[in-house]
């Protein structure tokens, strides 16, 4: 049986701010799970008993290395592609970054990583982070500050 496919998968990420104001972005790799090539605002699986906040701390510092504080729970989320038949639950947090130099140490689910003001965001985003982007935007505004 597979996460997301025979069942619903839950996968956290996040929308994590510097001290410039400018987010964190990363490119999903040709080994990711879906959405290859497409930019989002990262994360990962949800582990069995573990918290979400926990989750979502564990994956950067896995994949990037960096160490993130989380300030709120921004939205949830039905991760739906119907292409992918695949299903997941997506929560989705704010963030700061609080230490590490981000580096790619996955890089075949992640081709590429940078940090971003919000009119320049690249494109294609995720579905998800599309989603997300466009919340925060309608939000905050263009105030790279949360």
């Amino acid at each position: 049986m597979r996460i997301g496919k025979d069942y619903i998968g839950v996968g956290v990420g996040a929308i994590v701010l510097n001290d410039e104001g400018k987010v964190f972005l990363a490119q999903r790799g040709p080994q990711a799970v879906n959405e290859r090539g497409c930019w989002e605002f990262p994360g990962g699986r949800v582990e069995f008993g573990e918290k979400l906040g926990d989750a979502i701390q564990r994956e950067f510092l896995e994949k990037y290395g960096m160490e993130i504080e989380v300030s709120e729970l921004f939205s949830v989320s039905d991760h739906l592609l119907p292409d992918e038949e695949q299903h997941w639950v997506s929560p989705t947090f704010l963030a700061r970054h609080v230490g590490g130099e981000p580096t790619i140490r996955e890089p075949k689910k992640c081709t590429a990583i940078g940090w971003f003001s919000f009119s320049e965001v690249p494109a294609p985003l995720s579905v998800i982070s599309q989603d997300d982007l466009h919340a925060y935007l309608e939000k905050y505004g263009l105030e790279e500050d949360m």
